[in-house]
């Protein structure tokens, strides 16, 4: 579905862009044609319709035909194929060819008039040569203004396909790394239960459950781009309930959702739960006295609106023969906050001075 809306939004903006194109070259060679005729009024000249269809017109005609030559044929078939040298041939053949017809046409059109001109002793004005080398300097012109605006349009629509290519790239990187997160999440919950169902088969079960409520929107909600802020909040409440069936008294956990019941903001779903899943999993000794806090919260300002959590939990430094936890999680984290907010978060954790508090702080700019 979002594919087919991406899909007509292209093509009317491509439409859109190809009717501003031909209206700009319509508006720019009316310019040029009314140029001549407007100087000769002018400058006092009676001219007529028919004067200026003979004489006026010709040299704008010969510069539209050498800037479409080039625009729709030889710089696509020559200049992009990668044959530059046919491409000046070409134009030097071009070139000349107008030059001689418009040549021929003039000279035509003073026999047609000659009649009604009285016969002048000499030639009066600059050589012929002189406008000769005037007009091939401006079809040389009108070239490489033919070439600068192609290749500005071909640069365009590559950049536009680059832009495509690397959304589609992004897109698949973001969809490979939320199907990775689903294991890696199942796995972890599932240790969880395998310690539970040594020493008390009841809460097992009871965990089972649990896991099952999680499965359904890791699931369905996991598939989606985005989900509303209220139902992951209700994931992450299910979850942490999940993991406190198998904590030991000597663990205190303080949980602080403070999001809106019914907040529909987006979020990009289990955004959060590798920060979680960290701290209870790190965050928790069997001999020691632990503690995990979480806080969401989510607030408007003059930036736009925000979503942030703060994670902390009491560090136990892991020995050197626990090799438990790759860290591949908080990778993910990394990665997906990447792709799905560049720009637009903010991700600080560390641990205190005092090396008794591990802290994961982070917050997204929503809109």
């Amino acid at each position: 579905m979002g594919n087919n809306v991406y899909l007509c939004h292209m093509k009317h903006t491509n439409a859109h862009l190809r009717y501003v194109e031909v209206l700009i070259h319509v508006i720019g060679w009316g310019i040029v044609f009314g140029f001549p005729f407007l100087m000769m009024s002018r400058s006092g000249f009676n001219i007529t319709w028919p004067d200026y269809l003979r004489h006026g017109c010709i040299v704008p005609l010969s510069f539209l035909i050498v800037f479409y030559a080039n625009y729709l044929f030889l710089i696509p078939r020559c200049l992009f194929a990668g044959r530059p040298r046919h491409y000046i041939i070409y134009n030097v053949l071009l070139i000349a060819g107008v030059l001689l017809g418009a040549h021929l046409w003039q000279e035509y059109a003073f026999i047609l008039d000659a009649p009604r001109q009285p016969r002048a002793p000499h030639r009066i004005g600059p050589p012929r040569w002189l406008f000769t080398l005037r007009d091939t300097f401006s079809m040389v012109l009108t070239v490489g203004l033919s070439a600068a605006i192609r290749l500005s349009k071909r640069w365009v629509q590559i950049e536009e396909t680059r832009r495509e290519a690397e959304k589609s790239r992004a897109e698949a990187e973001l969809k490979n790394l939320r199907n990775q997160l689903n294991p890696h999440f199942l796995l972890n919950t599932l240790n969880n239960i395998y310690a539970l169902i040594a020493f008390d088969a009841d809460k097992a079960q009871t965990a089972v459950q649990e896991l099952s409520r999680l499965l359904r929107h890791v699931l369905y909600e996991n598939q989606q781009q985005s989900v509303t802020l209220d139902k992951e909040m209700d994931f992450i409440r299910n979850y942490i309930e999940l993991m406190r069936i198998r904590l030991a008294k000597n663990v205190r956990v303080e949980t602080n959702l403070d999001i809106r019941p019914d907040s529909h903001t987006p979020i990009a779903p289990l955004i959060f739960i590798s920060l979680i899943e960290n701290a209870f999993k790190h965050g928790i000794s069997p001999t020691e006295p632990s503690f995990i806090r979480i806080h969401f919260y989510e607030k408007d300002d003059a930036e736009g609106h925000e979503v942030g959590c703060d994670i902390a939990n009491s560090y136990h430094p892991k020995s050197e023969t626990d090799k438990s936890g790759s860290g591949i999680g908080l990778e993910q984290v990394q990665k997906r906050l990447d792709l799905s907010y560049p720009g637009r978060y903010s991700w600080k954790q560390g641990i205190s001075e005092e090396k008794k508090e591990y802290r994961s702080q982070l917050t997204i700019r929503t809109s």
